[in-house]
């Protein structure tokens, strides 16, 4: 009698992206923070369509405890539901964080993949560039550019893509100094491959894993800008997130933690997922890291 194997769920996935696949499965941390980031998106995406309050409406006294009321987590300053407020706040700051890294993304990895293919003059402008960028307090510079232009949702999303691009062009550089003058791009130079084939076809593919972990650590990191802008009272005040609910109930931490502390921990934990499915990334497609 024979026993048939067990179907691999990552058949049909070609064998690179097979092995970094199965090495992130065996990754604790990294796994750990890809089911917490899902448990986030899915109460963010499906809560507020279930819970049916919406986040500004008043529906209670101000600083009611968790529980009170059929308060589950309470309510804030205003007597606001704050369980609303984190199931929308949810939405908001992810989709801030990641709009925020394409478009860091997208700025670092062009700079970057010009300066380090082409060295010489180009190289020297574009990082003097980026340098200019680089030198600049990221979070006075976005607060500016936020004070400086009207706050509203879309434009923080580009503010903070603006202020976080300058460590993915850098990194992105230092991948192609490297990678272009490997075997493989000299023997694609000589079969007459144009420079922009080189760049996106044949280097920047091999440059991804490191991009890859960078995009991922940045949707933190614009998650927390997000949040910082908000706090400070330059977020838009048409539209709920965490950052919002931490500034406006920060001067009640001391008679109602709550209001203030939970979206807080909400914020917590997203940039913690992220951090945590960045450790398993980087140690997926790093062979050097592997441990097994």
């Amino acid at each position: 009698m024979t026993v048939s194997a067990e179907p691999d769920p990552l058949d049909g996935v070609p064998s690179p992206l097979r092995e970094h696949a199965r090495f992130f499965v065996r990754h604790g941390s990294g796994m750990l923070g890809l089911s917490i980031l899902l448990l986030i998106v899915a109460a963010s995406l499906a809560g507020p369509a279930l819970y049916g309050v919406d986040p500004f409406d008043v529906v209670a006294a101000p600083l009611l405890p968790p529980g009170t009321d059929g308060l589950p987590l309470g309510s804030d300053y205003i007597g606001r539901d704050i369980l609303a407020g984190v199931l929308q706040g949810g939405r908001v700051s992810l989709m801030v964080g990641v709009l925020a890294a394409v478009i860091s993304m997208a700025l670092g990895t062009t700079i970057g993949s010009l300066a380090g293919f082409y060295g010489g003059r180009v190289d020297q402008l574009l990082m003097s560039f980026t340098e200019f960028f680089q030198v600049l307090p990221a979070l006075v510079f976005a607060m500016a550019l936020v004070t400086l232009f009207s706050p509203s949702l879309a434009t923080i999303t580009v503010v903070v893509g603006v202020v976080s691009w300058t460590g993915v062009a850098r990194l992105t550089r230092a991948e192609f100094l490297r990678i272009r003058e490997l075997d493989f791009v000299r023997a694609s130079r000589a079969a007459g491959a144009s420079d922009a084939r080189l760049i996106w076809r044949v280097i920047l593919p091999n440059a991804m894993p490191p991009l890859m972990v960078a995009g991922t650590l940045t949707v933190g990191i614009a998650i927390l800008f997000e949040g910082g802008l908000s706090f400070l009272g330059l977020g838009d005040p048409n539209v709920m997130s965490w950052g919002l609910m931490i500034g406006g109930n920060r001067g009640y931490m001391l008679d109602a933690w709550w209001a203030a502390t939970i979206p807080g921990a909400a914020l917590f934990l997203a940039v913690l997922s992220i951090s945590l499915i960045g450790d398993g990334l980087n140690d997926a497609l790093n062979p050097s890291l592997r441990q097994w």
